[in-house]
């Protein structure tokens, strides 16, 4: 039986390193672990970076030069809860930065091509609201915005 959770394993292509730090400077609790190197008769040549663990906001990773096989898609995302709309606006450019697309409701791609949902804390509540019509305001605004804008959800929510 596990009694260390779950923990997140990320394939690249030759960037595991690089992304883990990426991630690393990034997030709050978070910092790099061991780092394996490929031997003789691994996967890559002797010495290179084969997989690097890392802990970023406190959740476990292991970042992994798989190859070019497998690539990320949407179908997987991280979703970011943030309190207000300065680490929306933070998380948002940290982790477009450097080549990332930004995408439709709070989504992104960062540069890896790993997609990232960048949320106010507080939109699951609106949308979630017993009163259907603030639910269906506030539904109706984020539906249209890339980044979250949440005194704009706030005033949508309120009927504004």
């Amino acid at each position: 039986m596990t009694t260390d959770g779950f923990t997140t394993c990320l394939w690249f292509d030759g960037q595991a390193e690089e992304a883990a730090e990426h991630y690393v400077s990034i997030f709050k609790n978070s910092s790099i672990g061991r780092v394996g190197r490929n031997v003789e008769g691994g996967a890559g040549p002797v010495g290179s970076v084969l997989a690097v663990e890392f802990t970023a906001n406190g959740q476990k990773f292991v970042a992994l030069n798989g190859g070019p096989q497998f690539t990320f898609n949407e179908s997987v995302s991280f979703q970011v809860f943030c309190a207000d709309q300065e680490e929306i606006d933070y998380y948002w450019t940290k982790l477009l930065d450097g080549g990332g697309e930004p995408g439709p409701c709070g989504w992104l791609k960062d540069k890896y091509g790993l997609s990232w949902q960048v949320v106010p804390a507080q939109l699951i509540d609106m949308i979630n609201d017993s009163d259907q019509q603030k639910a269906s305001r506030a539904t109706k605004a984020f539906m249209a915005m890339g980044k979250f804008d949440i005194a704009a959800l706030e005033k949508a929510f309120a009927g504004e």
